[in-house]
């Protein structure tokens, strides 16, 4: 496999674009889009880019399959002791346990593979330096071929920290041993440490708090540069055993599928086996708890349901049902029943042209898959995106008749109805200015609030017919409330800008030509005879009349125009903030609009860099 160091930044750009995409709009197809985008997140962080770069690393074999196939059985039996726990109460595993060689422990200790996963040691029982056989400070927490059980007495915890979420977008990834943060000479299990026991082990902090586990054990009978690892269940009942056992098949350099004879034929394995051929995994199948009496047939048959799938050529180990295996039992098997696969995974794990040839497969078939996957996740980030648009013009559209509805109905003088008429009638019979200017503030506010409402009503229609918007209805309506208040806000500050304009406009006039008549012109007079003119359109012409006769022609006009561009100036800004407020919740689903390009253009150089290569 080619590790030149441009690849590797070439995976890793690739990797931060799919990171950064987003697919929050229920659109056909953005479930499988979110599971696509996870599960490339989890094959280059857990495994693509760690072994990149470190070829030498141990061989990964991930143990996985349906609830009850014996999975945990079988890592026991390779092993050749108790690592793992197995019963009958399903799902059993719930803490995936890695097991390795003690000389090969460093490559596991810290966030090269499964990086957000804490760590969770078990200590040595025996040969410690303390006087209860656990080391003191200092102390090496393991020797290789020390003796050592499972810790069901006193713990000794390690806990790794900095453990990251794939779907954090930030911080700079470290490709070395890091947040291996390891505890010595204190008591881990006393009240208030942080550390105790669970399931008859000793864990860190992280799995009280609920955060995702993997325990590691070591054991010199395992051959140095292998590494077994116990998966969750794939079809289990817990949604976090599934999603967990997805991940830590992805950070295989093997898959060891486990299935029996009961279940050869069901629906989840499969979907596992397809989905290792698309991706040139190395696999190996194990056919578990075969009766003797049908092993031949069930064998036989199974081979052929492979070969149907294109899957002949791959490795297939039978064991039989034996009294260790029976009800979900935690005995061992012999020896003799995993031998042929114990032998496989050493000759792979060994042999340095096997161990190179199926780690390169693994690594390189995920690689080839992006060249069908990113193009898949970009055209998802196109149609998410388009649908943003889509919506986003749907409230543009509406709030555009609304800026019509309004100019068109100032224009027709609406607003001079009701109490705003009854008031312009009472001031041409000597009423009160300030009376009708609140008068009419008071139509704007209602005109524009109408608008507004109707704006959001047909904006609302139209994304309640759009699939797209199922998310983000409730946060359109949310932000509609209190839509009234503001415009009213708007509306009283467009009054005292109005009455400012007029008092200047005045105090000109009052300076102005003899032949005019400033000795008599009040500022709030002029503002009121102003906004009837502005707001009563063809209702109103009087108004106009009045205020040149008051001001004259030429202030008139003036003060007219300016009164204008600030009505226009004022309903825009109004119907634009409250529009911006329909869009929020469109803008909170970070759909960026070049998602789509920035994942291509990735590929793009990454697939020059394997050509170049």
């Amino acid at each position: 496999m080619d590790v030149r160091p441009r690849l590797i930044e070439a995976l890793s750009v690739l990797r931060d674009r799919v990171d950064a995409a987003r697919f929050p709009l229920p659109l056909r197809g953005a479930a499988r889009a979110r599971r696509s985008r996870a599960e490339l997140l989890a094959q280059l962080d857990d495994y693509v880019i760690p072994r990149l770069r470190s070829p030498q690393a141990p061989l990964l074999a991930v143990i996985g399959g349906s609830t009850g196939a014996g999975k945990s059985t079988l890592v026991n039996s390779l092993v050749g002791r108790r690592v793992s726990e197995a019963g009958v109460l399903r799902p059993t595993t719930r803490t995936p346990v890695l097991v390795c060689h003690p000389d090969d422990q460093h490559w596991f200790a810290g966030q090269r593979v499964l990086p957000r996963l804490t760590r969770v040691w078990v200590p040595e029982q025996e040969g410690g330096d303390g006087p209860d056989g656990t080391y003191a400070a200092g102390g090496p927490p393991y020797g290789p071929g020390a003796q050592r059980e499972p810790a069901y007495g006193d713990g000794f915890g390690h806990g790794a920290g900095e453990g990251r979420d794939h779907g954090s977008g930030h911080g700079p990834r470290n490709d070395g041993v890091r947040g291996d943060r390891r505890g010595r000479g204190h008591d881990y299990s006393r009240p208030g440490s942080g550390y105790g026991l669970h399931d008859g082990y000793a864990v860190g902090a992280g799995a009280d708090s609920g955060m995702p586990t993997v325990r590691i054990e070591t054991d010199p009978a395992l051959p140095c540069g292998l590494a077994l690892l116990d998966a969750p269940d794939i079809d289990s009942l817990v949604a976090g055993n599934r999603e967990l056992a997805a991940e830590l098949i992805c950070a295989a350099d093997v898959w060891v599928l486990v299935t029996t004879a009961a279940r050869y034929a069901d629906a989840v394995p499969w979907h596992l086996l397809r989905t290792a051929k698309e991706y040139d995994v190395t696999l190996v199948t194990v056919l578990d708890r075969v009766p003797h009496q049908i092993a031949t047939d069930i064998a036989g048959r199974y081979a052929e349901l492979l070969q149907r799938a294109g899957l002949g050529h791959v490795p297939r180990f039978t064991i039989p049902e034996l009294p260790e295996s029976a009800g979900g039992g935690s005995g061992l098997l012999p020896a003799t029943a995993v031998a042929a696969l114990r032998a496989w995974l050493e000759q792979h794990a060994q042999d340095p042209v096997a161990r190179a040839a199926a780690a390169d497969r693994t690594a390189t078939g995920v690689i080839a898959s992006l060249r069908s996957r990113v193009p898949a996740l970009a055209g998802a980030a196109a149609a998410q995106h388009a649908a943003a648009l889509r919506l986003a013009c749907r409230v543009e559209e509406a709030y555009e008749e609304a800026a019509e509805r309004v100019r068109r109905e100032v224009a027709a003088g609406e607003v001079l109805a009701g109490d705003a008429r009854a008031h312009w009638h009472d001031h041409e019979l000597g009423g009160r200015p300030d009376e009708l200017l609140e008068a009419l503030t008071s139509g704007l506010t209602s005109l524009l609030a109408c608008a507004v409402e109707e704006a959001d009503e047909r904006a609302a229609d139209a994304w309640r017919r759009d699939p797209a918007a199922a998310e983000v209805v409730r946060s359109v309506a949310a932000g509609a409330a209190g839509a009234g208040e503001r415009l009213g806000v708007l509306a009283r500050r467009w009054r005292r800008c109005l009455e400012e304009l007029a008092d200047e406009e005045t105090r000109e006039a009052r300076g102005g030509q003899a032949g005019e008549r400033p000795g008599s012109v009040e500022p709030e007079e002029s503002a009121a005879l102003l906004a009837t003119s502005l707001l009563g359109g063809r209702r109103a012409r009087t108004a106009g009349e009045n205020l040149a006769d008051l001001l004259g022609a030429q202030s008139a006009l003036s003060l007219c125009d300016r009164g204008g561009r600030l009505l226009t100036t004022y309903v825009e800004c109004a119907l634009d903030a409250e529009r911006e407020r329909r869009l929020v919740p469109l803008d909170k689903l970070a759909v960026p609009p070049d998602q789509q390009a920035e994942l291509i253009a990735a590929l793009s150089v990454l697939q020059k860099e394997k050509v170049s290569g």
